[in-house]
């Protein structure tokens, strides 16, 4: 199951990244992350701004509210999405069909 916490801010969860991919891909869960593969490669923050944009379409929200708040030069990273109490249960739904591969 894909591990989610709600804040002040939004929702925060895992992301497991595997840049230089032959495609951009959600492939569902890597232990408590959701894994993505990545065309991008993982220099000059190519791969987070990759990160973000397939976060962004596959949730349907918009690129500046998704924020990569730690491990930028990792696999592991830790996402936050800004949104209100409102859309939270939304977007995780959203997430744990996406998790599910």
């Amino acid at each position: 199951m894909l591990a989610t916490t709600a804040n002040p801010a939004g929702l925060s969860f895992k992301v497991h990244v595997q840049p230089g991919a032959s495609r951009n891909q959600i492939l569902g869960l890597h232990g408590d992350a959701l894994k993505l593969k990545l065309t991008a490669p993982p220099v000059e923050g190519k791969a987070n701004k990759a990160c973000v944009e397939i976060l962004s379409e596959a949730l349907g929200v918009p690129k500046n509210s998704i924020k990569i708040v730690s491990g930028h030069s990792s696999r592991h990273k830790n996402i936050r999405i800004t949104c209100s109490a409102r859309q939270t249960p939304l977007l995780r739904r959203r997430l744990e069909e996406l998790s599910v591969g």
